[in-house]
């Protein structure tokens, strides 16, 4: 979302406003009456929650302390046939750490339609309390809180998180916390709930070699210390072996690639960009790594290059970046991009109408919109998501440069702005 007052701009608050709304209700209606059938099984024949299911198996083998199941397909597609009958034949490639179980366990006690519905509800509320803290760090957004409100509705990747039943408002939460964290000179803490992301080891990557480089080891403390505790979580519940499995299978994954990604048009990332458009997997692979690095080094520039750019440009780069390099990405994952929409346009709104501004803001209105038209890379083998977001982050590392300082509620962290990169500080 970018919005600009300049009479020759498009993409007027007016109009996205109009947009969001028709999108909102073309998407919400459709899916209400997709859902709109007696039973467990939609109009199009799909199990209602779709990927909820997987979920709802894995708590129910933690009540039943099945840890010796946890990766075993046939075992689980048994159990998830005798909990919900009409779940019967459906199978999913367990790749969840093994404390995730314990974590749908209550779930797991209610039936499927009652333990589907809270989840709903669970992570429409996790994604509007993280949309609505980010506006409120929004100074100059707050004269569209409608509009971001319809946006926030109308994004195509929470309609997607809703309709597959996943797990990417844990991963925003992750992401907007940690912004607000490092916003208060509480980098420790930081470290600790991006460490939540070892449910989702992928979108932690780019994170990982960023911070690395610039030598957040306060941070990056706090990220180990988090993953440890919950990795042990699992252990203490059922012992070594389930993590040793769970281990050897990411040890494994592109052995099982096919399977995890049965619908490659669906994913957005650098890595399915170049396998959809190049068919030899070793020349994709090469082309995966090369863009992986200069994406990570665009991002690093921001941090480590730029140290008078707002932390909000820094985080947004962040986050774009956290999207392409990723290993894996499905559409509902692209859930965790809110946050920047909201920055960047409230950065935006700050900044003297350039050439620059103006297509950052076409990007983000693409990057926003193209999800859409994912499935049409299945023919074009193109996925233009992709090249948005590159195109995106070039434009933020470029802008970066030249940014001064901004604060935006509360006083960002003066070793940030320093260092571009977190230091050790107290830590309240």
């Amino acid at each position: 979302m970018a919005i600009e007052s300049k009479p020759h701009n498009w993409l007027t608050a007016k109009r996205l406003s109009a947009h969001g709304t028709i999108l909102a209700a073309c998407l919400w209606l459709l899916y209400a009456w997709t859902l709109a059938t007696p039973g467990l099984r939609d109009r199009n024949g799909n199990l209602k929650g779709t990927d909820f299911l997987h979920f709802y198996t894995l708590g129910s083998l933690a009540i039943e302390h099945r840890g010796a199941d946890l990766y075993d397909m046939n075992a689980q597609a048994a159990l998830s046939a005798r909990r919900v009958p009409q779940a019967a034949g459906i199978h999913y490639l367990p790749l969840y750490p093994p404390h995730v179980s314990l974590f749908f366990a209550p779930l797991a006690l209610l039936p499927y339609p009652a333990a589907l519905a809270l989840w709903w509800g669970y992570s429409t509320l996790v994604y509007g309390i993280c949309c609505y803290s980010v506006w409120l760090a929004c100074p100059r957004l707050r004269d569209y809180g409608r509009l971001a409100a319809i946006l926030a509705v109308a994004f195509p990747a929470f309609f997607h998180l809703i309709a597959w039943g996943q797990t990417s408002a844990l991963a925003l939460a992750c992401f907007t916390v940690m912004f607000f964290l490092l916003r208060e000179q509480r980098e420790f803490t930081a470290g600790l709930v991006l460490g939540c992301l070892i449910f989702k080891p992928q979108l932690g990557l780019a994170a990982a070699v960023i911070f690395v480089s610039l030598g957040a080891w306060r941070m990056l403390a706090g990220v180990v210390a988090s993953a440890a505790v919950q990795l042990s979580a699992g252990v203490v519940y059922y012992g070594m072996e389930p993590l040793r499995r769970w281990f050897e299978l990411l040890r494994d994954i592109r052995a099982v690639m096919p399977l995890l990604e049965p619908k490659p048009y669906q994913t957005h990332c650098l890595r399915t960009f170049w396998s959809m458009l190049i068919p030899w997997p070793p020349f994709s692979l090469v082309l995966y790594v090369l863009s992986a690095i200069a994406v990570l080094g665009l991002t690093i520039a921001c941090w480590r290059k730029s140290p008078s750019a707002p932390l909000p440009l820094r985080c947004s780069a962040l986050l774009v970046a956290t999207v392409l390099v990723a290993p894996h990405l499905t559409v509902y994952d692209l859930v965790i991009l809110a946050p920047a929409f909201l920055l960047l346009a409230d950065w935006l709104l700050g900044q003297p109408s350039s050439s620059s501004t103006r297509w950052l803001g076409v990007l983000l209105y693409l990057i926003y919109a193209l999800p859409l038209i994912g499935p049409l890379a299945r023919w074009t083998h193109v996925q233009l998501s992709v090249i948005a977001m590159a195109a995106a982050l070039y434009l933020i590392a470029q802008m970066s440069r030249g940014a001064g300082p901004e604060l935006s509620g509360r006083t960002e962290t003066s070793a940030l702005r320093e260092n571009a990169a977190p230091r050790p500080t107290r830590d309240a």
